[in-house]
């Protein structure tokens, strides 16, 4: 517990970190959060490059000013209608028909949770989701209250859909909500 506590106070005493438009000199960074935070659930730093690429707008980099480490990540992108893509898989590119939005992946380091930091950025790719009717994730490790208070509910899945949501492990869900 002491080292909670110390962790604690060394955060509050830092800046806030901010949440900025992600750039591919920032995946190696991004790798090591994901490495720390979803140690389970591996991504090559090809994936998250190709993200970066595809749709640098709904890929973004929480960092302290005047840093490039990273303390999280949000990566979202546009998908067809139930369709996201498998874990530690490239797209290829953005289809011109897309009609759904979907929240890749959240993380944030375990010393800055708590501090309202992944409001903000989901806030701020829900800002880009409005074009779509409705936006979409894969719930990892239990998630689907924290997921709730954005508006994110389980649906009805098709067996193809479903079989893709196992490959994000034990009690993957897939949520949904309107824009």
């Amino acid at each position: 517990m002491p080292e909670t506590r110390t962790e604690e106070r060394n955060v509050s005493a830092k800046a806030k970190p901010a949440w900025r438009e992600m750039s591919i000199d920032h995946v190696a960074s991004l790798v090591r959060v994901a490495d720390r935070v979803h140690p389970s659930l591996p991504e090559s730093d090809q994936v998250f490059a190709e993200r970066v690429n595809l749709f640098p707008a709904g890929c973004l980099a929480l960092v302290q000013e005047g840093s490039d480490d990273l303390c999280g990540y949000l990566i979202s992108h546009p998908i067809r209608y139930r369709q996201p893509p498998e874990l530690d898989s490239l797209l290829g590119e953005i289809a011109d028909d897309v009609d759904q939005y979907y929240i890749h992946d959240l993380a944030i380091l375990p010393e800055w949770r708590g501090c309202g930091l992944a409001t903000d950025g989901i806030e701020r790719v829900l800002g880009i989701a409005k074009k779509y009717q409705s936006t979409c994730l894969v719930s990892v490790y239990k998630t689907e209250l924290f997921w709730a208070r954005y508006g994110f509910q389980p649906v009805e899945i098709e067996e193809g859909l479903e079989e893709k949501v196992r490959g994000y492990g034990e009690g993957a869900k897939f949520l949904e909500c309107e824009n």
